[in-house]
């Protein structure tokens, strides 16, 4: 058991984990990093080979979750800093530009929550707790959301995905869709 055969069979797997749950390629390139440091400094605590599948990738959720965790203490990004607010022609850009009316285009709770949430930068906690509702409520809630929100974008374009289920690119229907 060394690291370069380890490394060379879930290097991919463990990438491609990693990349469906962090969207910025250079963080998911530095968390990949991690990962193998981890798995080179600690692959001696593995007593059972046939557990090393489940220990790379409890090592990579656990280096997402410190990954997340370090994004909540860093401080609040403001105006021209927003993803949202970026300058940018490419396919994430254009669609953010129509954000904003497709989220009015939900039902009222529903958009205020998403408003908070995704373009306000509130934290789900911080809303949960103002809103005196469960967390894991507020998580359902959220996903809902952003579910029904889909819908009304695939209501006035097609999307085209990548193998991962990335975003490469979209066309708006010619339909009477009116949100953007």
């Amino acid at each position: 058991m060394n690291v370069e055969h380890i490394w060379g069979e879930y290097r991919s797997s463990l990438q491609a984990f990693l990349r469906k749950n962090v969207s910025n390629a250079a963080d998911v390139d530095d968390l990949l990093q991690e990962v193998l440091i981890k798995t080179y400094t600690h692959m001696k605590t593995i007593k059972d080979p046939s557990q090393i599948k489940s220990w790379l990738f409890q090592v990579a959720n656990n280096a997402i979750i410190d990954f997340y965790r370090k994004q909540g203490r860093q401080r609040l990004v403001e105006g021209e800093e927003l993803w949202h607010a970026e300058d940018d022609s490419s396919v994430h850009n254009e669609l953010s530009q129509c954000l904003t009316p497709f989220i009015q285009a939900l039902p009222e709770g529903e958009a205020q929550m998403l408003t908070a949430i995704e373009i306000n930068g509130e934290s789900q906690k911080s809303y949960a707790e103002k809103q005196g509702v469960k967390y894991s409520t507020l998580k359902s809630r959220v996903n809902k959301s952003r579910e029904h929100l889909l819908e009304l974008y695939k209501e006035c374009c097609d999307f085209t995905l990548d193998a991962n289920g990335n975003l490469m690119d979209y066309e708006q229907k010619p339909s009477s869709c009116n949100k953007c």
